[in-house]
């Protein structure tokens, strides 16, 4: 059973690069009104039509053609790949040590838009958790605003180069009871794609964490493979 976290102050990973996701874009629908006078369209105070007018009417040509619009938002990721093949079975070794590479998958009501998979194995008195989540948005624009309101959430680490368009890491250390969790997050946004990793270990013996750097950069190792597996299957 996952250990409980109860929330302190943040502690900044390992990367301190710059800050560099997003909640799904609503555009509202926008009323529009036309009202045209009765008496200046067709009554007896309508225009008369001039030459031009009536060679326009005539051609069927438009003073002003409207250009048919070429920028319709197209999606990258049109579903989720199969979370739990989703990173390595070294990987998954190595970040969570006598857990089943199988996995187990979260149940989810569109796996199209959101699938995510869990592993977690107490070894001796060694406790790892890791989970990898896939969420897809309608467009980038959409993702990527999810991407940076979820930073907003996540304060306290730094960019991780070379992973999707922008991703995102910080490490956390609570303690409960005396008993010190460390749990690090990296999020990544991939086109319309947003990839959460979700990696935490405990110690029950020496009521101590993992390191920072331990727990950082096998988040960022899971991370990987996960968006390996997505621009894979796309």
């Amino acid at each position: 059973m996952r250990t409980p976290l109860r929330t302190v102050p943040h502690e900044k990973c390992a990367l301190s690069l710059p800050l560099p996701l997003a909640l799904v874009t609503r555009l509202a629908p926008v009323a529009v009104l036309a009202t045209a006078g009765w008496a200046l369209s067709s009554g007896p105070l309508a225009a008369s039509p001039t030459a031009d007018d009536k060679d326009t009417a005539t051609t069927g040509a438009s003073a002003s053609p409207t250009e048919p619009s070429t920028t319709a938002a197209t999606k990258t990721f049109t579903a989720a790949p199969v979370p739990c093949t989703s990173v390595k079975p070294g990987t998954i070794k190595s970040l969570v040590p006598g857990a089943k590479a199988a996995g187990k998958e979260i149940p989810s009501t569109d796996t199209n838009a959101r699938r995510t998979c869990s592993w977690n194995a107490l070894k001796g008195f060694d406790y790892r958790w890791l989970d990898v989540s896939f969420e897809l948005s309608d467009t980038d624009a959409a993702a990527e605003k999810t991407y940076k309101d979820r930073l907003t959430e996540k304060s306290g680490g730094g960019e991780v180069p070379g992973l999707g368009d922008e991703a995102y890491s910080v490490v956390n250390l609570t303690t409960e009871d005396k008993q010190q969790t460390r749990e690090g997050v990296v999020l990544v946004r991939a086109s319309n794609a947003l990839v959460v990793i979700t990696y935490n270990g405990s110690d029950f013996e020496s009521k101590k964490a993992p390191s920072t750097d331990v727990i950082n950069k096998g988040a960022i190792k899971a991370a990987r493979d996960a968006v390996a597996a997505l621009e894979g299957g796309r």
